[in-house]
């Protein structure tokens, strides 16, 4: 199947050529897709995207347009695509969910870690020969109470982390894992309790418009001084200027992302030379209390090898006229959109 490939990434092309073995024809472009650039789809049956891509309605139209029939994504979550759309004007659509679960839920723990023991500032002043250990206070995770928002696949993994530590346990999700209840003593609430007790809270939800700016200012009141708060989710499950004000006060301990609200066109680009003019950005760079990094959480060699086996298998089964296990579209099990509505 002839296939374009968005924001391709010179890390991830050996993956998926490894994957694709010339099963089909693959043409990689460092190009976001937008509604300028949907024109170079021209051609090509099926496309591939990433999380930063624009598949709105405006964009599908357009692709339709120019004979694309099929979108496969090259991550877990498709907040960026207008099922809605895309189901009207027929495109078949697939996303890769499992790719490891494990390389996120590891990432968000190395996001704790380093933002309660102070590992970014502890850097910056041995560079500079200052080894004094006045600001590089953390505290023991042994016995802390620690809040995971959502417990799917990725959220499953971290709290199965955090047992190793000896914390206790909570949870908020829809729909409460068994066997995570029993293994590890995790106990689910409401979201409010969750926040008013737990010291450390990490996010691992999808974006859907009930998640939305589920951390806001009056979510970040309910929490206890101090409490670190970490994202391995997307950025605008945060309000991210709220969380910036709490942070600038004290009242949040810290903040560990490894995703941000307005990244489109940022993350995943060197913008060394061309610091885009962006104020929440310049203040999350400049704090030692936020830690924030490139949307790299995914980027493992197994994930890296598994989305692109999956990227293949979905072209594969479309091109076979049978449906992949990842579909999005026709309207299959994986839909998540109304999964979030008790929050």
């Amino acid at each position: 199947m002839k296939t374009l490939l968005y924001s391709s990434k010179d890390f991830e092309i050996p993956f998926l050529e490894e994957a694709n073995k010339d099963l089909h024809s693959f043409k990689y472009i460092t190009d976001r897709l937008t509604t300028k650039t949907a024109k170079m789809a021209l051609g090509f049956e099926a496309i591939s995207i990433f999380s930063a891509d624009d598949a709105s309605g405006i964009v599908l139209e357009k692709l339709k347009d120019f004979g694309v029939k099929y979108i496969t994504l090259r991550s877990a979550g498709y907040d960026n695509v207008n099922l809605k759309v895309a189901r009207r004007l027929d495109f078949k659509v697939a996303h890769s969910p499992g790719y490891s679960p494990y390389a996120v839920a590891e990432h968000a723990i190395m996001l704790l870690l380093a933002l309660n023991r102070k590992v970014v500032l502890a850097r910056k002043q041995t560079q500079d020969y200052n080894f004094t250990l006045d600001h590089l206070i953390g505290f023991d995770l042994k016995d802390k109470t620690v809040g995971v928002v959502g417990t799917g696949k990725i959220g499953s993994v971290i709290v199965q982390l955090l047992n190793g530590f000896g914390c206790q346990l909570m949870a908020v999700d829809p729909f409460e894992n068994e066997e995570l209840k029993k293994r590890f003593q995790l106990s689910y609430s409401s979201l409010e309790q969750l926040l008013q007790k737990c010291q450390v809270i990490i996010l691992s939800v999808p974006l859907t418009p009930q998640t939305h700016h589920l951390i806001d200012k009056s979510k970040l009141l309910l929490m206890q001084k101090g409490t670190l708060l970490i994202n391995v989710a997307r950025g605008a499950i945060i309000h991210t200027k709220d969380v910036l004000e709490h942070v600038s006060k004290n009242l949040l301990g810290g903040y560990a992302t490894d995703v941000y609200e307005k990244e489109s066109d940022v993350f995943f680009y060197d913008r060394s030379n061309n610091h885009p003019h962006d104020d929440d950005l310049d203040k999350m760079l400049k704090d030692d209390r936020i830690l924030l990094t490139p949307h790299q959480g995914f980027a493992t060699k197994e994930a890296l090898a598994n989305i692109a086996q999956t990227t293949v298998e979905n072209l594969s089964n479309w091109q076979q006229g049978s449906i992949p296990k990842n579909t999005l579209l026709p309207a299959g099990k994986n839909h998540v959109d109304d999964h979030y509505n008790l929050f």
